[in-house]
């Protein structure tokens, strides 16, 4: 007989994580949409702190991306964090649209539903719910280090930061 998952709700402040490692080395999924229509997909730029008097989170997803439209239709969105055992399903999940595939299906990854209605995923080991407070499309302008436009952006398809207040932490429970 198998268990659901249990996590606990840690506060902001007591994170313990790198987020340069846990970011930029293990990746996340970025999880818009609800219930009836949600898509995960892998990302590895990103990064967290505090802004206008709130824990933040900030992602970027170009606007050609299935879960560009999700992210914009909806209040908020989860990033969730795996151990290494599940890097296939990372992969798998950077690799393929959702428009074309059923991730959830392929991955065998597990949906479960804050009380808010964001998705996130029982094999997570670390879950930030984010309720969106900004977006705002990057702009080859607005690049200081014009390198960047050309190593990242040879198509000019720039991405979209969101910036979404941590509103829930949550960590897998030990046991």
């Amino acid at each position: 007989m198998s268990t659901a998952p249990r996590f606990q709700e840690i506060a902001t402040e007591t994170l313990s994580e790198n987020v340069f490692r846990l970011i930029g080395k293990e990746w996340m999924l970025i999880t818009a949409g609800d219930q009836q229509v949600f898509n995960p997909m892998t990302a590895s730029w990103g990064g967290m702190g505090f802004l206008w008097g709130r824990p933040v989170a900030f992602v970027f997803v170009r606007p050609q991306r299935h879960t560009f439209g999700l992210m914009e239709r909806g209040a908020g969105f989860t990033l969730s964090f795996f151990g290494p055992e599940h890097r296939e399903a990372l992969n798998y999940c950077g690799t393929h649209s959702g428009r074309d595939v059923d991730k959830i299906a392929a991955t065998g990854l597990t949906p479960l539903f804050a009380p808010t209605g964001e998705v996130y995923f029982a094999q997570a080991r670390l879950v930030l719910v984010c309720h969106k407070l900004y977006a705002q499309d990057l702009t080859e302008a607005s690049f200081v280090q014009r390198a960047i436009v050309d190593e990242a952006y040879a198509a000019h398809d720039f991405h979209r930061m969101y910036v979404g207040e941590v509103v829930q932490v949550l960590a897998r429970a030990e046991g």
